[in-house]
């Protein structure tokens, strides 16, 4: 009995399959290039780089996952100027960096660069590899990002029993890491290793109040205390909302919104002395357990997600910008001195109220904070006065902290100093510099004061005298070039770059310092994977002539791991229960009376 290609064979039909497929590739060559709209990507005429346009995130829940635009890397310059060669040079510093990482630490969490050892402080899953997958894209190292992609399609996120992941770091940096890429990239194994890791983490939430606990182990979703016991750090509990936003516009899942968005109701609606939100908050009452009001170690990201989780999600979410209007009116009120020598801006930490004049390294993202609030947020959510209030904290500020930089004989700042004398609160000082009829036109604090040279007295002591490899500082810079326009933060930066080279870098990598006030520095034998992530990126941007990651376009999350802003479609504020209010009319913040309403 004859087949079916018998009879093929014998019409000779088979001959005409090749003019069917040609025929076919011109019909859909027609269809596609031939229509106006095909483009999914519109760039605008002042947007020339495809791969950082943004997706336009159709959630899977209507029309399937979506597909970023293919990667392309920025122009490279028309001509090489000092800072495009400033800016290759911090590449071939990602590259030594990492090229380390991979020869000895490549398959673990971070290089230790003085040993040329390898350690897993972060779970073991190549940490700084994910950590660093924007780094390169941004830098347009092509081949070391794609050589990451079949490992990464590999990833199981998977723990033995016993086992734990810290949720928070786990969430700023590997789910972080993991979202940007994809964002920059188009990569769909990216979009789907994150999902499965944000829904490993969401045992994490199953608390009374849904404040997450410290740790989780991703099979079992067992979870455990931290060295906090039954408390939560303020940090830990409000940096996971932009990364869980970003999901859940990308994948429609509900659940990513809720949960997160429990823990705003839960700050929304505490009952707080002058709006000042404490550093630690109790799992099982969902209240705060302490006093302190800090902007450092145990609450830095919290002050940062809750405007970047508004500038986010296209300025629609009124209850997060409320909470940093709230915030930040309480940052400036409560924790802004000038020190008695120099009149440093500075900011510091308080207890009961009692400021106990400590100035964290870590708290020197607060100018690049203020900065971006002074420029990002939209006429009548900050009043002119308070708009100009951030402006002048913010250059104040990081002055402050590019001075503790440069009076150290490494040339990088400490990481912890205690102000000498105190003090006085800022806004008194402004107050009576504006009734005295704004000597100098800047008021006190913002003015740049001296390096500390030849025996001069430097404000503070150092009580942890040591680098190690932090961005907040060129975060801040970064920040204040790009708002400003001022090219004095570029050469700050570049100074500090040139401090990294000169007193951190070892045969494999980059090292901590044990001292800042030694040069040559001794190294500690750790590379943290911000470093790579963070550090060397804001470097980067600053020393690129076209931004690529333009700031009204992009949010960093705490990692710096840039997400595109994104608009909720009206179903997903209906699902969602997003509540947009008018702004139109700055709300009052409990400033002073004494002439700051």
């Amino acid at each position: 009995m004859p087949t079916p290609m018998d009879y093929l064979r014998t019409r000779r039909v088979y001959r005409l399959i090749p003019f069917g497929l040609l025929a076919s590739c011109l019909l859909w060559a027609f269809v596609h290039f031939g229509v106006a709209d095909h483009d999914l990507y519109p760039s605008g005429p002042d947007f020339g780089h495809p791969f950082l346009r943004g997706p336009p995130h159709p959630p899977h829940a209507h029309g399937g996952p979506p597909h970023p635009p293919p990667f392309q890397p920025p122009p490279a310059p028309q001509e090489h100027t000092k800072w495009s060669k400033r800016a290759d040079a911090v590449r071939d510093a990602f590259r030594h960096a990492y090229k380390g990482y991979l020869e000895y630490a490549g398959s673990s969490d971070e290089l230790k660069p003085v040993s040329n050892e390898a350690v897993n402080n972060f779970n073991g899953w190549r940490l700084t590899m994910v950590d660093s997958l924007d780094t390169m894209l941004i830098m347009g190292l092509h081949e070391e990002f794609y050589d990451t992609v079949p490992i990464l399609a590999n990833m199981t996120f998977a723990l033995d029993k016993g086992k734990y992941a810290p949720f928070f770091e786990t969430v700023i940096r590997y789910l972080g890491g993991l979202l940007s890429a994809y964002a920059l990239s188009g990569e769909p194994i990216l979009l789907a290793r994150a999902d499965d890791l944000g829904a490993m983490l969401l045992p994490a939430f199953n608390t009374a109040y849904g404040l997450p606990m410290y740790a989780v182990n991703t099979v079992s979703g067992e979870t455990r205390l931290g060295w906090t016991g039954s408390d939560i750090l303020w940090a830990e509990a409000l940096s996971c909302q932009v990364e869980y936003k970003y999901l859940a516009h990308l994948t429609g899942r509900k659940e990513y919104f809720d949960t997160v968005e429990r823990v705003m109701d839960l700050m929304a609606n505490a009952e707080l002395e002058d709006d000042m939100f404490p550093t630690k908050w109790s799992v099982k009452t969902g209240k705060p357990s302490n006093t302190q009001f800090s902007v450092g170690a145990f609450a830095d990201s919290a002050h940062e997600y809750l405007l970047k989780q508004y500038l986010l999600t296209g300025q629609s979410e009124s209850k997060a910008l409320d909470l940093y209007l709230r915030d930040a009116s309480a940052i400036l009120r409560n924790l802004l001195y000038v020190s008695p020598t120099r009149g440093l801006l500075y900011v510091t930490d308080a207890h009961q109220g009692a400021p106990t004049h400590t100035f964290e390294h870590l708290s020197c993202f607060l100018p690049g904070l203020l900065a971006l609030s002074a420029h990002a947020l939209p006429p009548g959510s900050l009043s002119p006065r308070e708009r100009e209030l951030h402006a002048w904290a913010a250059h104040g500020l990081a002055h402050t902290c590019w001075l503790t930089y440069a009076d150290s004989e490494a040339g990088l700042g400490p990481d912890e100093v205690v102000v000498a004398g105190g003090g006085r609160r800022w806004l008194e000082a402004v107050e009576e510099w504006e009734e005295g009829g704004r000597e100098g036109g800047r008021p006190p604090g913002v003015r740049d004061a001296a390096v500390a040279t030849g025996g001069m007295e430097k404000d503070y002591r150092a009580t942890k005298m040591g680098y190690l490899l932090r961005p907040e500082t060129v975060e801040s810079f970064y920040y204040l070039w790009r708002t400003t326009g001022d090219e004095v933060w570029r050469e700050r930066g570049w100074a500090v770059f040139r401090a990294i080279e000169r007193e951190a870098k070892t045969d494999s990598g980059y090292a901590s310092l044990w001292s800042v006030f030694e040069s040559p520095a001794r190294h500690k034998d750790e590379m943290p994977s911000f470093f790579t992530a963070e550090t060397l990126k804001y470097l980067y941007l600053l020393f690129t002539d076209e931004d690529p990651i333009p700031i009204d376009r992009w949010v960093f999350n705490t990692e710096a791991h840039p997400l595109p802003i994104f608009h909720w479609a009206d179903w997903e504020k209906e699902r969602y229960g997003i509540v947009s209010k008018d702004h139109g009319h700055a709300a009052r913040h409990n400033w002073p009376h004494s002439g700051l309403d």
